[in-house]
């Protein structure tokens, strides 16, 4: 039989996991707690923690893991698939490694412990509140945290949290996380727990605090008594072994700390209750957080007959919507229609969202993108157009790639080339499939109104076939080809990379900077001078450089035409000092005279400059570098040397030579890879490209003409620089992960036909199978297809390549299906101005040349989001904010722990907890989704930057709070019984205080139509924003109170009718305003929508998204004159109101 060793003491949190694990096996192992197993020597079980002695001589288990693992999988609590059993792995390790140090660090302290910093203890609080809240998230829709059972990695979990919920978390900290609350309480009343901790008490603080008062009265009213009860009280129970006397004093101390632990909290209760009668300084009211508890299934319409809470609370008003919209298919573009192919004569709006990377997750960015497009698709629908605004997901081939990569490496100790190509893949899905669906979450968070059922994935089945197919036919066109050309090459990821993945980072002077694969920093930003001798004489020609290292790939020098001191060089060679290559000196336009000595050194396969005069004096192309950043193609002792050691070695056998002159200063940029921080290399390297020359043209062509509109216009002049100067597109990326490229290399086995070379684009063809491929061969070389070898490209495509046929691969081309017909060409691309060129254009010129058509009629382009101070957002200023924080709030302590989580060093881990610090002392309030909506479209002005503050979010929060205020009292005026009229419309009777505040509706109306149709975002908050908040809750709401009362007070008919006329007029306010408002603040609005009556209950549409926008024919009361009217008598209330406060204050000091 095996028998479990464990610690005798009752918070050991190791020893009682695996007992628990052990609860749960067929036949559980006996239990001892008074004894090292045999052969633990002196060490006793602390060697390593629990251990299992294994029955039949088969020895011994140590340490909480293998112990644990081992019970847990006897007893089936390890998951039922791989996938469910690495999720237990995964979460089993977020205890040991992040859960458990921190609530050590926080609750040992309470118990006695001693050696722990205060300020360690205090920090610890932060960072498990920030942990419990990610927790929290992933608990939300689910019981157990992995399948539909309980498993290893709740008791690992549960276990690592059993000290702070039973020492530290109060019932304030518990409820601010009621889902791990939940899953806790769930976990410990398992019986398999009972039998181990028997009940659990979850902390509180006062009962506590009770237990300790009751303790310390029965000490003073009987002193002998208690003395006499210690030593029982600090023996083991009967049949236990005697405690020794450090034990004793231990657990003394212990007794002594949490009696002073427990004074110190009574003392900061009785500050708490002193008496109302002392002066305090007026504190700013805490927001409330009122949750919303009716049992609601997911897709059920909420609760809306109870009453409204007494205050707005972001978690109980979007609570349930976002399920029961998705459910009612109010985002699909079917709903309300019988068919999609019949007309609509409201028309059809269609956007598509720019798909995020699946290895994503949101940013303020992100959310300020999906805020506008939700306002934009909202509105659309709401004006009864067919609306589809459909949602995707790019496969993002290097990021995704890298992060599969590092968690192979993490976890197995394997790289991808262990695994090969398709185990690889496999792995890659498998991770797609378990953490690609988060973006989705967040979006939905958001209240994108994005129709689910139409979701995309750029390497679906669908979207694949479709970038075959464009590929093909591009290549069989010729607008496709191969070519050897300088591309941007990262040596860490062995892969070409896009313009859009390098990072330009500017230096003013010499700067060390860390490089992958180096221990030491390698130096930047310094330019080097030497001379190469002219040959057969004593002269020589003095050139620079800031990468000393690729003179060895030299192959002429470069003088000005017009430069009089080098004229009688023409024709003369220059020698190579490290070996016998004799260089040209060429005479070319591109040289600046006036920069250094006016001779440039020549390197043409290692740079873009020196590539085109390479190409233009037909000079030879020397590459010295290898994929991996080593050099070859050179001669001792370099050959073999990485790069930046030959850097070195270089200079200093400059200096031995006498070849060196100086080395200064230089300001300079220097490109990185963003994805793998390697310092990018031009190489030489046979790749696709697609030829742009034709299809800029177009596209620029589009615009000049004015089929295709760019908002704002400031952006036309990047447009047409772009088209009217493009290069040729590198399509291809040493990657495993994306569309592999169907192309494939020809081998002739005849001896009639000479054998091609990898980049002459003759020996290529192009299939959509290896079949297909073979006949265009066969073809192409008149030989039988059994004479024909081939070999498929190992590349695979550009992702900027499937994201530019978005647009048409979404709804199934090449093949014609309804969706295709009826949404393409769309109707807007809403995206940042950062990616115009990456994204933007190349959709543009690939709908043109695949289509015909183009992919969209208009372009707008937001600005970038920096934070209040116009820093850009940057991980290390620790200026990112996740928008979930924003929605939920979230501590300084969690913004802290999220660095922790970061791939950042520790020296920019500080920097960027002191920019946290500065910019969010007290954390970050919790805001809600509609607050943090309505303020990124505030500031959405048509420019290239916003400087976001966050604090200016919390401001429309309180805006919600004055509109759910608002409501609850218009809603207390109308009355039960009252019923509103059939349509909006003046009766005659009504006061010159409701034709005004009709009239400010009706230009509130106006202004927001406006806005919409000119993307002027600010002009539609502003008109909502005064409506609501300074004409009618300000003006009018205070103008109906005398009125409604005198009606309620006197039975007079007069005052009756005055007072229908005004509750009449309010609803039409309340109505159209929460219509108004509802594509930029959708949950408070449908809340509140929601409690008023309908003008036509038979027939009303269900749910504010899909009920008509106000339009201007329907509100068409705006006057000038009675604006002037009201304005006069405001103007005069005013004047009054201080007149009589002025008499006031006199009175008083007479």
């Amino acid at each position: 039989m095996d028998v479990l060793y464990v610690s005798p003491h009752p918070d050991d949190f190791k020893s009682v996991l695996v007992q628990i694990a052990a609860q749960f096996c067929p036949s559980p192992p006996r239990v001892v707690s008074d004894g090292p197993p045999p052969g633990a020597g002196a060490g006793g079980v602390g060697r390593g923690g629990p251990a299992l002695a294994l029955g039949g001589q088969e020895g011994v288990l140590w340490g909480v893991g293998a112990v644990g693992w081992y019970l847990a999988e006897a007893g089936g609590r390890v998951g039922r698939s791989l996938k469910e059993r690495s999720a237990v792995w995964q979460w089993i390790s977020v205890a040991q490694n992040e859960i458990t140090p921190v609530a050590c660090a926080l609750t040992l302290p309470l118990l006695g412990v001693k050696g722990i910093d205060k300020k360690l203890q205090q920090s610890s609080y932060g960072v498990l509140m920030g942990l419990l809240k990610s927790l929290d998230r992933s608990l939300e829709p689910r019981t157990f945290l992995v399948g539909e059972s309980l498993s290893l990695a709740d008791i690992a979990m549960a276990t690592a949290l059993l000290l702070p919920f039973k020492y530290a978390l109060e019932p304030a900290d518990r409820k601010s996380v009621c889902n791990v609350t939940r899953w806790f309480v769930t976990c410990v009343n398992q019986p398999q727990f009972v039998a181990v901790l028997g009940s659990v008490q979850l902390y509180d603080k006062m009962a506590a605090a009770a237990t300790h008062t009751v303790a310390n009265a029965n000490a003073k009213a009987a002193p002998s008594q208690a003395t006499a009860h210690t030593p029982a009280a600090d023996a083991e129970p009967a049949g236990g072994p005697p405690k020794t006397e450090a034990q004793l004093k231990k657990e003394a101390k212990k007794r002594e700390k949490m009696e002073k632990f427990q004074q110190k909290k009574q003392m900061e209760e009785k500050k708490k209750q002193k008496p109302a009668t002392e002066k305090k300084k007026a504190e700013k009211k805490e927001l409330g957080v009122i949750t919303y508890n009716t049992p609601t299934s997911p897709g059920q319409k909420k609760d809306v007959l109870s009453p409204l809470p007494d205050s707005y609370s972001p978690q109980y008003v979007e609570a349930a919507w976002y399920s029961w919209w998705e459910k009612q298919g109010f985002f699909k573009p079917e709903y309300g229609r019988r068919s999609l192919s019949e007309p609509n004569p409201r028309g059809v709006f269609m956007m598509c969202i720019p798909p995020p990377n699946v290895t994503g997750s949101l940013h303020l960015g992100h959310a300020l993108t999906n805020a506008i497009q939700d306002c934009l698709t909202r509105w659309h629908r709401m004006r009864g157009e067919t609306a589809l605004w459909n949602p995707g997901c790019d496969h993002a081939g290097i990021a995704t790639q890298v992060v599969v990569e590092k968690k192979l490496m993490r976890e197995k100790q394997l790289s991808r080339h262990d695994l090969g190509r398709d185990a690889f893949i496999t792995e890659v899905w498998k991770w797609k499939n378990e953490k690609g669906d988060r973006i989705y979450h967040q979006l939905k968070k958001l209240g994108s109104s994005l129709d689910w059922d139409r979701a995309c994935f750029t390497m679906d089945p669908k979207l694949s076939y479709a970038v075959q197919e464009a590929f093909i036919r591009m290549h069989e066109d010729g607008t496709i080809y191969r070519s050897k050309r300088l591309v941007n090459w990262s040596c860490t990821l062995n892969s070409a990379i896009s313009d859009i993945e390098v990072d330009k980072k500017e230096l003013t002077g010499r700067t060390l900077l860390p490089v992958p694969g180096y221990k030491e920093k390698v130096e930047f930003g310094v330019l080097v001078s030497f001379s190469y001798k002219i040959e057969g004489s004593d002269e020589e020609v003095v050139v620079a450089t800031t990468r000393i290292e690729t003179m060895l790939g030299d192959t002429a020098v470069a003088v000005h035409p017009q430069d009089p001191r080098y004229q009688h060089l023409k024709g003369k060679l220059v020698v190579h000092p490290f070996c016998e290559r004799r260089l040209p000196i060429v005479f070319d336009e591109f040289v600046d005279m006036a920069f250094g000595t006016g001779a440039v050194k020549i390197t043409p396969a290692h740079d873009h400059n020196d590539y085109e005069v390479g190409v233009r004096h037909n000079l030879e192309f020397i590459n010295i570098l290898d994929e991996n950043g080593y050099l070859i193609n050179v001669p001792p002792p370099y050959l073999g040397m990485r790069r930046f050691e030959a850097r070195k070695a270089v200079l200093q056998a400059l200096k031995d030579g006498g070849h060196f002159k100086d080395i200064r200063d230089n300001p300079m940029v220097v490109p990185v890879c963003s994805r793998s921080k390697d310092i990018v290399e031009p190489l030489l390297k046979p790749q696709w490209y697609v030829g742009c020359a034709d299809m800029g043209k177009q596209a620029a062509d589009a615009v000049r003409d004015g089929r295709l509109k760019i908002i704002p216009e400031h952006h036309l002049k990047t447009w047409f620089n772009w088209m009217d100067n493009i290069r040729d597109w590198c399509i291809s990326r040493q990657l495993w992960w994306g569309h592999r490229i169907p192309a494939y290399f020809v081998t002739v086995n005849d001896p009639s036909v000479k054998p091609g070379e990898d980049m002459d684009g003759h020996y290529w063809v192009s299939g959509r199978s290896e079949e297909e491929a073979r006949d265009s061969a066969a073809k192409r070389f008149n030989v039988p297809k059994d004479k024909i070898s081939l070999r498929q490209d190992e590349d695979v495509l550009d992702t900027w390549f499937s994201s530019g046929i978005f647009p048409f691969s979404i709804f199934g081309w090449p093949n014609q299906t309804e969706d295709l017909s009826v949404f393409y060409p769309g109707t807007l691309l809403e995206t940042g101005h950062d990616i115009l060129f990456f994204w933007v254009a190349r959709m543009v010129m690939m709908g043109l040349k695949l289509t015909g058509k183009l992919p969209f009629k208009e372009v707008y382009l937001h600005a970038v989001v920096r934070d209040a101070h116009g820093r850009k957002m940057s991980k290390s200023l620790g200026n990112v904010i996740d928008p979930l924080d924003v929605i939920t709030g979230i501590s300084l302590e969690g913004l802290h722990a999220q660095l922790q989580d970061s791939n950042l060093d520790p020296v920019e881990i500080e920097k960027a907890k002191q920019g946290q610090k500065s910019d969010y002392p007290s954390g970050i309030p919790e805001c809600g989704t509609d607050a943090l909506r309505f303020a990124l479209c505030a500031y959405t002005s048509q420019g290239r930057d916003i400087n976001l503050d966050v604090n200016r979010i919390l401001g429309y929060r309180h805006f919600c709070n004055k509109l759910w205020n608002a409501v609850k009292f218009a809603m207390k005026t109308l009355g039960d019984t009252f019923i509103p009229s059939g349509k909006p419309q003046l009766c005659g009777e009504e006061s010159v205080c409701d034709r005004w505040i009709l009239s400010r509706l009706s230009a509130a109306v106006s202004l927001c139509d406006a806005g919409f149709h000119n993307y002027d975002f600010p002009a539609i908050t502003t008109a909502i924003y005064n409506f609501w908040l300074y004409e009618l809750c300000d003006v009018y709401l205070e103008c109906v109170k005398p009125v409604v009362s005198r009606a309620d007070a006197d039975a007079d008919e007069g005052a009756g009718l005055r007072a229908q006329v005004c509750r009449q007029t309010l609803y039409t306010c309340l109505e159209a305003g929460l219509r108004l408002l509802s594509p930029l603040m959708p949950f408070v609005s449908e809340e509140l929508f929601q409690r008023l009556p309908r003008r036509r209950p038979q027939d009303s549409p269900p749910s504010i998204t899909v009920t008509p926008y106000p339009d201007s024919s329907e509100f068409c009361w705006q006057s000038d004159g009675v604006d002037r009217e009201m304005e006069f008598i405001v103007c005069v209330c005013v004047c009054v109101c201080v007149c009589v406060c002025v008499c006031v204050c006199v009175c008083v000091c007479v």
